[in-house]
């Protein structure tokens, strides 16, 4: 079986950097999709509670058979959850629902500067304590820009181990990409396909006619040789196999520079702006 190459954290550990995403996956397909990636060969889930499906990943790990050392799994704090009873509180049930005395990573979701009085500072000295206690070994931070980071280094000294934000060939993520290079912090992209808007781009295309594989390959391995974690989702046997396919090519420094030129900046963003976002689930 082919094996993962791992991105190594700042804390010490290795995170595989081909994982497989839940999010938007029914919790009814959740148990099957997750255990098709695990036969398949991921070895990386990543959920969160605010997807529901925490508990039927759960399953669909024990359904494996696969040990548990063997398995990452990563889920995210929800954003009604900031305060630190809260948060403790439905960390407990994220454990509880997967199953799990343990996660491999553990995030905050968003930061909501607008919320909370704007305080994510207390929200991370929360997290930094599950880990001391060992129930997150690692932890880390999601949809943050550089200026929330800053507020983390300047009131805290525990830096997060990773920042997962939304990256694509459309929208690099440039600055708080390189923020996380600079500061030791790994970046995991999410919508790493941009939601399937670069599968029919022409340039893509033509990179992905010319190395004999599909756009969305050419898409992942232009991730993996950024150094970004990547987790792509879909419950089509076919597509979670072919997404895992990945490693029996790669891309020139030309294709590499021709992807990095489809960037349209702030346009390209598919997802919320993390400074400006504000949703809190009744």
């Amino acid at each position: 079986m082919t094996s993962v190459p791992t991105i190594a954290l700042n804390d010490g550990r290795h995170i595989p950097q081909l994982g497989f995403g839940v999010f938007q996956i029914e919790p009814d397909d959740t148990a099957k999709a997750t255990r098709l990636a695990l036969e398949t060969g991921y070895r990386h889930i990543d959920t969160a509670q605010m997807y529901g499906n925490e508990k039927q990943v759960g399953e669909g790990i024990k359904d494996s058979g696969i040990a548990r050392d063997d398995i990452w799994v990563t889920t995210k704090l929800n954003n009604g959850f900031h305060r630190p009873d809260d948060a403790k509180r439905s960390f407990d049930e994220s454990l509880s629902k997967l199953g799990l005395d343990h996660v491999d990573l553990f995030l905050i979701h968003w930061p909501l500067p607008t919320q909370y009085d704007g305080d994510f500072v207390t929200t991370w000295k929360t997290l930094i304590e599950f880990q001391k206690e060992g129930r997150a070994k690692s932890i880390g931070v999601s949809n943050f820009q550089p200026a929330h980071l800053d507020r983390l280094a300047a009131e805290t000294d525990v830096v997060p181990a990773v920042n997962q934000i939304e990256v694509h060939p459309y929208f690099a993520n440039t600055e708080a990409r390189k923020y996380g290079a600079d500061h030791g912090i790994a970046t995991e992209a999410w919508s790493p396909i941009a939601q399937g808007k670069v599968l029919d781009d022409d340039t893509i295309s033509a990179i992905a006619e010319r190395v004999g594989k599909s756009t969305a390959q050419v898409t992942l391995r232009w991730h993996l040789q950024h150094d970004n974690i990547v987790f792509p989702k879909s419950v089509t046997e076919s597509r979670v196999k072919d997404n895992f396919d990945i490693f029996d090519f790669e891309l020139t420094s030309d294709d590499i520079a021709k992807l990095d030129g489809l960037d349209k900046g702030e346009d390209g963003r598919t997802g919320p702006n993390p400074d400006t976002f504000d949703y809190i689930p009744d």
